[in-house]
């Protein structure tokens, strides 16, 4: 429909916005002062659950660290049932990164994530660790 212009940068931008507004959301619920990165993967789990994902947070060796594992997603569905599995992931990336950005800004804390599983991938889950580095 727009001739010339960059879908995925387009899809990208998208996230980015949600990252800021989904950082402003979870600001109010978390607490600097507890452990962040549990925290956080709660914030996420309950936000998936109400977009109708299968999401459960999962706790790490140490206070420090925790897990988001999606056992499904309607994203990752409608990514692969359209043929756009390789916005999938990407997309997802941004709006992690964004929002964990916005939140270390205001907070000031360094809370940091990594995908080492994701279904657009062929991974039997999406599976994100997030830490928070002292």
């Amino acid at each position: 429909m727009c001739k010339g212009v960059d879908a995925v940068a387009v899809v990208n931008k998208m996230w980015e916005l949600t990252g800021h507004d989904t950082a402003a959301a979870y600001v109010k619920r978390l607490d600097p002062k507890k452990p962040l990165a549990m925290q956080f993967a709660k914030s996420i789990e309950w936000s998936s659950q109400c977009m109708g994902e299968d999401a459960e947070a999962l706790p790490g060796k140490t206070d420090n660290e925790a897990y988001l594992k999606h056992h499904g997603c309607p994203w990752f569905d409608w990514h692969k049932r359209l043929g756009l599995l390789a916005e999938d992931r990407p997309g997802c990336d941004v709006w992690f990164q964004v929002t964990i950005d916005d939140i270390n800004r205001q907070f000031g804390t360094k809370l940091r994530f990594e995908t080492t599983e994701a279904l657009p991938d062929g991974g039997a889950c999406c599976l994100r660790r997030f830490w928070v580095e002292k």
